[in-house]
């Protein structure tokens, strides 16, 4: 059967299977959630993956310098350490490894449909259930699991021109590792978290590099080496001291939230930081000026570097501050007016973090999720929306960080759920309410308003309407101290037998 879907075709055989509960992602949220849910002995489920290997943002992000900002430590399950790290932070193709590794473990791979992007998923409240369509089946679900991550869409730059460029054009989150670059003069847009692990892989092989820079980035040297043979030995025999080291970059980690939320002032620590790298490594005073933020550190992501600012003082770097306003068929043009011809674009412009095209392919009882978020992506505890019963996220609206590890955040989310599972019986759809949804976002937005995020500058943690969507504003183990019980009377019974939720209400 064909069928044309938000203006996509896709061709679904005439069956529909059943399922219990339907996963969109293989990530780590994706897989955090399928492990749990086998082992409480949940087994109907499936994993929906567009791609054809598992691992997320770890998969896709295969640019050259790829790595985690995040110890490797830290950046893993709790239930599923690894001793074995090459490094403090661990770069792309390791943690890729990692996830492969725990989906070949724990049983995760005959769950897997590998190639369903998932095109539509819509409520039936008739039935209490989740009718989805992907790009080869279609599916009956009674929960729907959106575990496929905030950065997973590419964001495209609206420049005139860029779709006529006839040179290569790729976005960093989709390199094209069949095009060389060696010898080849690259314009590179936006100087972002991927931006700054990319160029100085690719500086020193192009024969030039125009770098289009829109507002420059705090950047603090990034403490990184290699784990010694010693060390892995003693974490791989010695359980607990894997354990204590963990913990120990957890809490030093958490240590930031002070000046990120508590009192933005003390930032001016890792500001001068900064600012001490900026004059070691830039001797040019004007190209020093030029990569200079004007807001409060933290505002905008912290990036972490020690080749960047020399990337960029290399002689066949040139800085452009001005934007790019045009491309042409083989040049760019910055709002200046000046043309340079270029054979290859690459862009470093981010990803969808607020207005995800997945949104618009998710309707609940009355309208969409992009519908309901026109004003702002928000959830209750970043995983449930009222209007979309059984409809659950892992790491949804306002649950991303500027200090810490996302898999924490990823197995809190995913262990609350659980116990929404385990309190919601077959014919009880979960859904919270609409008064408990607003009350806790209008909380929220007002912790958000005394953060560094709202100190002044244009971040990808806000939506356009200015409200930041991406963050959470405190600490990560508050987090789970909110999320670690249910409360009853946050949740509403949309069938007969409509029994409360159980469950204690939270302190």
């Amino acid at each position: 059967m064909n069928a044309t879907v938000n203006g996509e075709e896709s061709t679904v055989g005439e069956e529909i299977r059943q399922v219990d509960v339907a996963i969109v992602g293989s990530g780590f949220a994706g897989q955090c959630m399928a492990i749990k849910l086998k082992q409480s002995g949940r087994d109907d489920f499936v994993i929906l993956e567009r791609a054809d290997d598992v691992g997320g943002t770890w998969r896709d992000n295969r640019y050259p310098g790829a790595a985690c900002d995040v110890p490797s430590h830290l950046y893993s399950f709790s239930f599923e350490q690894n001793p074995d790290w090459s490094r403090k932070y661990p770069s792309q193709p390791e943690l890729h490894a990692y996830l492969r590794r725990t989906a070949d473990k724990y049983g995760l791979v005959p769950h897997i449909r590998f190639g369903r992007e998932l095109l539509d998923a819509r409520y039936d409240e008739a039935r209490g259930r989740w009718q989805i369509e992907t790009s080869a089946e279609r599916y009956d679900a009674r929960l729907l699991v959106l575990a496929n991550g905030p950065l997973a869409e590419p964001a495209m730059p609206d420049i005139p021109g860029l779709a006529d460029f006839q040179g290569e054009l790729f976005h960093s989150a989709r390199w094209n590792h069949d095009y060389d670059l060696k010898g080849k003069r690259v314009a590179v847009i936006g100087t972002g978290a991927s931006a700054i692990q990319f160029v100085p892989e690719i500086a020193p092989t192009v024969a030039r590099l125009d770098l289009y820079q829109r507002t420059p980035s705090w950047v603090i040297p990034r403490p990184d080496r290699e784990i010694s043979r010693l060390e892995k030995f003693l974490l791989r025999r010695i359980k607990p001291l894997q354990w204590l080291y963990r913990w120990l970059i957890y809490w030093g980690h958490e240590a930031r939230v002070m000046g990120i939320v508590l009192n933005p002032r003390l930032m001016k620590l890792f500001q001068k930081i900064g600012e001490r790298q900026l004059r070691k490594q830039v001797p040019d005073p004007a190209l020093r000026e030029q990569l200079t933020p004007d807001y409060t550190i933290g505002c905008k992501r912290i990036l972490l570097s020690n080749d960047w600012y020399p990337a960029v003082s290399r002689d066949n770097v040139e800085l452009v501050t001005e934007g790019a306003r045009e491309v042409r068929a083989h040049s760019v043009v910055d709002v200046a007016g000046c043309e340079r011809e270029v054979d290859a674009i690459v862009l470093g412009t981010g990803f969808h973090a607020t207005e995800n095209p997945l949104a618009k392919r998710i309707r609940g009882r009355e309208q969409s999720l992009a519908q309901a978020w026109k004003d702002g992506e928000e959830a209750y505890l970043g995983s449930l929306v009222s209007g979309f019963p059984n409809l659950f996220m892992v790491i949804g609206p306002n649950t991303g960080l500027g200090h810490s590890s996302m898999v924490f955040m990823i197995e809190t989310h995913v262990n609350y759920i659980m116990r929404c599972l385990e309190q919601g019986g077959a014919g009880r759809p979960i859904e919270v309410k609409a008064e408990v949804q607003a009350g806790f976002n209008r909380r929220l937005q007002q912790r958000l308003a005394g953060s560094v995020w709202a100190t002044g500058c244009r971040s990808w943690y806000q939506h356009k309407s200015g409200k930041i969507t991406t963050l959470w504003p405190s600490f990560t183990f508050m987090f789970w101290w909110r999320l670690r019980k249910l409360r009853r009377t946050d949740f509403v019974a949309l069938a007969a037998e409509s029994d409360a939720l159980s469950g204690e209400a939270v302190g």
